[in-house]
């Protein structure tokens, strides 16, 4: 069994709590929006703005938000909720797995988060999204405590 828990040990369980939170959001974000109407996610849009939650309703934040929401219910809802449902459960598995240490889900761990970080760059370039580069760079940083733990994990006596 392992010794000293170190601080890398603490970022590695922070990171994969976080990425669960995540996961369980995206579920529950993906179930919410298959039984909410377009028109009701528009008013909610709408109010969103008026009020000033994301700057001025003329501003750059405000018209993103507005885009997105607009691109959303004109056509990209299946899409959107089949990618929240589907990232979700795998990330959901993933992190399960990895915090049970099993040791043959690091390798797929790596690979879908790195196929994660190509999608969002992808994304982030095609939509100019502000948020898609912040979780890219979230994503990197999980891929690297990932690797870390791996490793430890592979240099253990069994």
């Amino acid at each position: 069994m392992r010794g000293e828990v170190t601080l890398t040990d603490r970022l590695f369980r922070v990171a994969m709590w976080l990425k669960g939170l995540d996961a369980v959001s995206q579920l529950l974000g993906g179930v919410l929006l298959i039984f909410l109407p377009p028109r009701a996610l528009t008013r909610i849009a709408h109010g969103i703005v008026t009020r000033d939650l994301l700057g001025p309703p003329a501003g750059p934040l405000a018209g993103h938000f507005e885009e997105a929401v607009q691109h959303f219910v004109g056509g990209a809802r299946a899409f959107v909720i089949c990618y929240l449902l589907i990232h979700g459960v795998i990330k959901l598995g993933l992190v399960i797995a990895l915090l049970r240490r099993e040791v043959r889900w690091y390798p797929v761990a790596i690979t879908a988060l790195g196929l994660f970080v190509v999608f969002e760059l992808l994304r982030g370039v095609q939509t100019g999204s502000l948020v898609l580069p912040l979780l890219t760079i979230m994503d990197i940083v999980i891929i690297v405590l990932v690797v870390k733990e791996y490793r430890e994990i592979r240099r253990e006596p069994t």
